[in-house]
């Protein structure tokens, strides 16, 4: 699909796509922003190659590089906070404007915000699943395990820790992960991955299905932060096209929905969003 430019909306066309619906909602990278978390495609961004599910469960040398750096992240991602865009969309949900929140982000940051109707499209980064017999652990336990079995491992790198570079998915920027030991499952010794939807992998059926639902049931698909750039994120505006309701488009930079939207409004998404809630709750 080719992106087609149309010129670009405001906060008050925004308002009048959206005004007297009910608004399912599509969040992506740039919703968390400005919580700390930085985007992968967003206009300032720099270049990210994400690991793929092929490269983790086939490779140990890609496994040991992964929970090494993503050792060091989580604790960025757990110690983030939502923001007033986060916040904005939970009022709306209070409101009775949005009828929930279809997320592509694992921070779990729309449920801390306080909003109730959540769908985690791409899992979520608290929780950690064995692909050999499909056991679930928190993040939180592992992150013991792992400090067991590598105890300097962070102390080693504490001159570092505020300069490292960390990527949504709570992948912190180091380059040796060398002599990082990797815990296997405590009930199986199975491989550990992370509770999320990598590159290469499908969303599972089921929550493809309840997002998609969410969407027929609404009025409108307001998607904030994404640039659609994953399949997944993309399926659910095509429904909403199908559907025949308004889209509208918050995202700085090109998104491959634009020549879908109603409106796109091409500005900050957190001043958006708040501008939408004080407008239509």
């Amino acid at each position: 699909m080719t992106t087609q430019t149309k010129a670009p909306g405001t906060l008050r066309d925004a308002v009048e796509a959206l005004s007297g619906r009910h608004i399912a909602v599509l969040t992506g990278a740039g919703v968390s922003t400005d919580s700390g978390i930085p985007d992968y495609r967003g206009p300032d961004s720099p270049p990210r190659t994400p690991m793929t599910y092929q490269q983790f469960a086939g490779d140990p040398v890609f496994r040991r590089v992964y929970w090494a750096r993503n050792h060091v992240g989580w604790r960025h991602v757990h110690d983030t906070r939502p923001n007033d865009g986060h916040r904005a969309l939970a009022r709306m949900e209070r409101d009775g404007v949005v009828a929930g929140v279809i997320t592509q982000n694992v921070d779990l940051l729309h449920e801390q915000a306080g909003s109730r109707t959540v769908i985690d499209l791409h899992g979520r980064y608290d929780r950690v699943v064995c692909l050999t017999c499909g056991r679930v652990i928190s993040r939180e336990h592992l992150a013991g395990c792992l400090e067991a079995l590598n105890p300097h491992f962070v102390d080693d790198l504490a001159g570092e820790i505020g300069d490292i570079e960390i990527a949504p998915d709570a992948d912190a920027v180091i380059e040796d992960t060398s002599g990082f030991v990797v815990a296997d499952c405590e009930y199986c010794g199975g491989i550990l991955k992370p509770d999320i939807v990598y590159f290469g992998e499908v969303v599972p059926h089921e929550r493809a299905e309840r997002a998609l639902a969410l969407v027929d049931r609404s009025q409108a698909l307001l998607v904030a932060g994404s640039s659609l750039t994953v399949q997944s994120g993309l399926r659910i505006v095509r429904r909403a096209v199908a559907d025949g309701l308004p889209i509208v488009v918050v995202n700085r930079g090109a998104t491959r929905a634009d020549r879908l939207a109603t409106v796109k409004v091409d500005a900050g998404v957190t001043e958006t969003l708040v501008g939408l809630a004080e407008a239509l709750g």
